[in-house]
């Protein structure tokens, strides 16, 4: 077993061998060695900085963290203090099932929805949230916003006595029904 890196592993051009070059790595290889390569950055290596691509690898074998997924509190706090974002919304979430459950079914729907609108405000607003990001910031905020919005309207507009009435909605209903 040999101790040089594979071609594929972000070897740098004087790692690789002739033998481990085919003719379409003649070129990058060839654009690594020039200082002057367009899209060439440096990168840490064991022996200082190597040139390398801007390009992805052929192999991943990690994921990236999604952005702003760093911890909300620095690493010297307890782990509930680093993921208080997290824990807000499950915390919120669970006290609207909780009044579900005790038949205030209205006000714990609203009570859900809102916990995720405030995710999504915190994703937005604050640079790390912890678990809290899933996906992209954007991703992220578009799926807790339209989530809890849903889960409001729906909540405002359920029976007896919708707090929201959409005239047209009651309609559509009727036409439905009856047809």
């Amino acid at each position: 077993m040999s101790a040089e890196p594979e071609p594929d592993q972000g070897a740098s051009p004087a790692d690789v061998t002739e033998a481990d070059v085919t003719e379409s790595d003649v070129t990058e290889a060839e654009a690594l060695e020039n200082s002057e390569a367009k899209g060439a950055v440096s990168a840490p290596g064991p022996d200082g900085p190597r040139k390398t691509t801007r390009r992805f690898p052929l192999l991943t074998r990690d994921t990236a963290r999604p952005e702003g997924g760093g911890r909300a509190a620095g690493g010297d706090a307890p782990a509930p203090a680093r993921q208080w974002p997290l824990l807000s919304v499950l915390s919120t979430v669970g006290l609207g099932l909780l009044l579900t459950a005790f038949d205030v079914f209205r006000v714990g729907t609203i009570l859900i929805g809102l916990a995720l609108i405030a995710g999504a405000f915190m994703r937005w607003a604050l640079p790390g949230v912890g678990m809290l990001a899933v996906r992209s910031r954007f991703t992220d905020m578009v799926t807790y916003g339209a989530l809890g919005l849903a889960i409001v309207l729906l909540a405002m507009m359920a029976q007896p006595e919708p707090w929201l009435e959409i005239p047209f909605l009651s309609e559509t209903l009727h036409r439905t029904i009856t047809t």
